[in-house]
């Protein structure tokens, strides 16, 4: 997990320090339409990120012709979905009427046709715990396309900057991942195995389909009601948080899985990982979203210039939002882990259905009523995620509440009094530098004197991982 934290830690730091050059130098209303873009080359890309590479991580006895039978099946498939979006650019450029959107989506639509070569590799790593070879291949990627990136935006290339900086990042960190990776390919194919495979995964795949349509309608209303701009900022509003708890999420979500699944067959140490899970994210990510919500008006102003100030509001509303994702991965991962993907499906049926209505109560008001749709959607998630678990696993939601009490509690007191030193009126740089140490001071030292469970372990978990560096 310490390996995964670590390779996304790094990533989303550089990838931060990169929006934050590229939104100097660029306009909102270029972010607005690579949002827009993006929705499109996402939905086409779960098909293959989706699903497959699950059941590989799932399955007990997977073999290299599973391995190589996903490969063959996700290059062939992913060739097909770039055809289409290729196709359909020009329709989509019209609807919006926004013709750059035509040559923008088929440029973008390469990252379709990289991620069937990376998927199998990736679900490789994964299964077999050595999050190391991610760290190495992703930094180099990340580090080559952010260059690449930032020296286009200073020629003046616009959309351009970004589309080459998003496509040569999958692809450099696909080249990279493939080189120290020795996993390779054999020319075996199984139509057997895919069947047996795809009966596991179909339904991982439904779920995909409906959260990544769901999470993303938002954007594509937006772009179509409202303007490129006010799609930006609400974009810029949540990439904030989601950096925050993607990068926690995806390094336990990423170790969860494979590890749950293989004491599938023990519901009781399932259910430890997945309250260790719990308590162990809240703690981090929980004074992380209070924080940045107290903290978000001088940091905006700071980092991104008075133009991207609009972009606030939606940016304290996704932290609230967001502050419970650890759960939601948490329960999730039990339930797939313990091969009830039926029941995965079922619950995202139930999440989008009330989704959905809440969204069409508040599309015609404005977009920041659209984004605490989101906010209502994300708690009533939560409870439902948590459903299964109570008989899966014998934990409750009400034990997963008192579980993060402690955390909760203490995140709201260190949020109140670091948002308190607004009112001194100092310049945005000496107040981030007040409030920022503060908050840490009086989040850790309150953890410590009351000896957090989470504290406590997170502290034993350093000092372990660095003990073993030392040793090796």
């Amino acid at each position: 997990m310490i390996w995964r934290f670590m390779e996304s830690t790094s990533r989303e730091i550089i990838l931060f320090v990169l929006s934050i050059i590229l939104a100097r130098l660029l306009e909102p209303s270029v972010y607005g339409i690579i949002a827009l873009v993006t929705v499109f080359i996402h939905f086409s890309q779960v098909f293959v990120d989706s699903g497959l590479g699950v059941a590989l991580i799932q399955k007990k006895n997977a073999d290299e012709l599973d391995f190589s039978t996903v490969f063959y099946f996700n290059i062939v498939m992913c060739i097909v979905l770039y055809t289409i979006v290729f196709a359909i650019a020009p329709f989509i450029a019209s609807f919006y009427k926004m013709p750059i959107l035509k040559p923008v989506i088929r440029v973008l639509g390469i990252s379709i046709l990289n991620s069937g070569i990376r998927n199998v590799q990736q679900s490789f790593v994964s299964r077999n715990l050595i999050f190391r070879y991610f760290f190495l291949a992703n930094i180099i990627g990340i580090i080559l396309s952010a260059t690449l990136g930032i020296l286009m935006a200073y020629h003046n290339a616009d959309v351009w900057a970004l589309v080459a900086q998003h496509v040569s990042n999958g692809l450099f960190s696909t080249m990279a991942l493939w080189f120290i990776v020795k996993w390779r390919p054999r020319l075996v194919f199984s139509l057997e195995r895919l069947k047996s495979l795809f009966s596991y995964s179909w339904k991982i795949l439904a779920s995909a389909i409906l959260e990544i349509s769901y999470r993303n309608v938002r954007h594509l209303l937006i772009g179509k009601l409202y303007t490129a701009d006010d799609l930006a900022f609400y974009d810029r509003g949540v990439q904030f948080p989601r950096l925050i708890t993607n990068n926690l999420g995806i390094s336990i979500d990423s170790v969860l899985l494979p590890t749950m699944s293989n004491v599938q067959n023990d519901p009781q140490r399932v259910k430890n990982m997945t309250r260790r899970s719990i308590m162990t994210s809240t703690f981090v990510i929980m004074p992380m979203m209070a924080g940045l919500m107290a903290c978000s008006m001088p940091l905006v102003r700071l980092l991104l210039t008075d133009k991207w100030i609009p972009c606030v509001p939606f940016l304290r509303i996704f932290c609230m939002a967001y502050a419970f994702f650890p759960i939601h991965t948490a329960n999730l991962n039990a339930i797939k882990a313990m091969g009830r993907s039926d029941l995965f499906l079922i619950l995202e049926i139930i999440k989008k259905i009330i989704g959905v209505s809440v969204l069409l109560c508040t599309i015609w008001v404005s977009v920041q009523a659209m984004a605490y749709s989101l906010l209502f959607s994300s708690f009533a998630s939560q409870i439902i995620n948590s459903w299964p678990n109570k008989k899966l696993l014998g934990y409750s939601y009400l034990e997963q509440v008192q579980d993060m009490i402690p955390q909760i509690g203490l995140s709201l007191f260190m949020g109140i009094a670091v948002y308190l030193v607004s009112f001194i009126n100092l310049n945005d740089i000496a107040t981030l530098c007040i409030q920022i140490p503060l908050g840490a001071i009086i989040y850790l030292a309150t953890a410590k004197i009351m000896k957090f469970e989470s504290e406590i372990y997170i502290e034993n978990l350093i000092k372990n991982f660095l003990k073993g560096i030392r040793k090796a």
